[in-house]
């Protein structure tokens, strides 16, 4: 009898101690749950892709400022609602530098990382005029962020952009703003978990039709400049990050501390609302919240009374990290290199062992390496392969659970250093073998 790597009694009661029938229906935290408990159980380390965590140390920059701030007590003080003002000029001086657009310090408010930002942009958006009530995503995309609308009571639409690159986005967007439901759109770029890059033609779209329909665009930056096929670190020197903000002021742009500086644990994000955007007026917010701006509502009711602010130490380290990167003392990018290096690797052993690249095109060029890519195996669907790599030590999670019309996983490098490439390949082998 052919055997796995992983006991399968083992697996199963995982699955089944985690309500879990089909893994198209597991949340991300939910695959998390059932491989701790396998890892546990049979102390097998995993080749773990599920979830996005960084790989690399933090910011040296960022821990050092953090612990001078806790020594200077600043953990006796409520930190202000809409930030500390070193991180609010730092973080202005950083988007002029790095995304070549002018947001004054006031209109970038810190949260309690871009899940809290979102959330927050999300409510204040879906609030500002009666008649839209509607999210629409350009998929694929972080599959949370529609649990979020799901929690906030409200409705989104969405479609997988891989087949409207280019000329073709326009009249797919356009299909849905003419509705008049539209409040938002939302989209990552890079994307997760394609890797897709939306470029300044495409980006360009976005913006006239948000002009045209008056509809907020809220820009995902989680991989900030993370596109390593050009080098988007040096400040004040093009290429700059793309961005929808050259081509419309109706723009969110949300900057997470998460992945290019490793400082997921403090949780700490940046909203950054354009100027015009913070001081437009809505009505239905006045009679809701009392307050009419976008940006007023938005930190002195939403943020108030989510959090009350953010966490006041953490405001230090993404300041002085913002300033070390725009005095060019700190190349933003230098560490966060080493995820395009493994995603190489890890692409090339699954190729060889008999997957495929899902997404593997960015229009008409190869998908960049970097902190996602997307694998499937022949008559397998996403659900089955997640299932079934379980069972060889490998975790991933489903392309549905991101919005994806395509069967297959997402796969993230960043838990898996290079030190662990032959044990992925010799996982895979066996993956193979087993299946062929």
């Amino acid at each position: 009898m052919r055997e796995t790597l992983i006991n399968n009694t083992i697996v199963e009661n995982s699955l089944s101690k985690c309500n879990i029938d089909k893994m198209d229906d597991a949340s991300i935290r939910d695959i998390v749950r059932v491989v701790n408990m396998i890892e546990e159980e049979t102390g097998e380390k995993y080749i773990r892709m599920e979830m996005g965590v960084p790989g690399i140390s933090p910011s040296e920059t960022g821990v050092n400022a953090e612990i001078a701030a806790l020594k200077a007590g600043v953990a006796k003080d409520y930190p202000m609602l809409d930030g500390v003002k070193e991180l609010k000029e730092e973080a202005s001086k950083f988007i002029k530098n790095f995304v070549d657009i002018d947001i004054s310090p006031r209109s970038i408010i810190p949260t309690t990382g871009s899940m809290q930002g979102g959330y927050a942009t999300f409510k204040t958006a879906l609030e500002c005029e009666k008649e839209k009530d509607t999210i629409l995503f350009i998929d694929p995309g972080f599959p949370v962020q529609k649990q979020q609308i799901q929690v906030i009571g409200k409705k989104y639409e969405s479609f997988d952009v891989y087949n409207y690159r280019g000329a073709k986005l326009r009249d797919k967007i356009e299909s849905y703003l003419k509705k008049g439901n539209i409040a938002a759109i939302i989209y990552s770029n890079p994307n997760n978990p394609t890797w897709v890059c939306l470029n300044d033609e495409e980006l360009q779209v976005i913006g006239d039709l948000s002009n045209k329909y008056d509809t907020i665009i809220i820009e995902d930056l989680a991989y900030f400049a993370m596109d390593f096929r050009q080098n988007l670190s040096t400040p004040g020197q093009a290429p700059f990050q793309p961005s929808v903000a050259k081509y419309t002021d109706n723009y969110v742009l949300m900057i997470s501390s998460s992945k290019v500086f490793s400082y997921a644990g403090q949780r700490l994000g940046l909203v950054c609302i354009s100027d015009k955007l913070y001081d437009k007026k809505y009505d239905n917010l006045k009679a809701r919240y009392g307050g009419d701006t976008f940006g007023y509502t938005f930190v002195y009711r939403i943020i108030y009374t989510l959090s009350s602010g953010t966490t006041h130490s953490s405001q230090y380290a993404i300041a002085a990290i913002f300033k070390a990167a725009n005095e060019g003392k700190l190349n933003i990018l230098k560490d966060a290199k080493e995820y395009a290096e493994r995603a190489s690797i890890m692409k090339k052993i699954f190729v060889e062992n008999g997957f495929n690249l899902v997404y593997d095109k960015d229009i008409d060029t190869p998908i960049a390496d970097g902190f996602y890519f997307t694998i499937s195996f022949p008559g397998m669907s996403g659900g089955e392969l997640a299932k079934n790599l379980l069972y060889f030590g490998v975790s991933a999670i489903p392309l549905t659970e991101t919005g994806s019309t395509k069967e297959g996983l997402r796969a993230c490098v960043s838990q898996t250093g290079l030190n662990r490439m032959d044990e992925l390949d010799s996982k895979l082998k066996a993956f193979k073998k087993y299946y062929k």
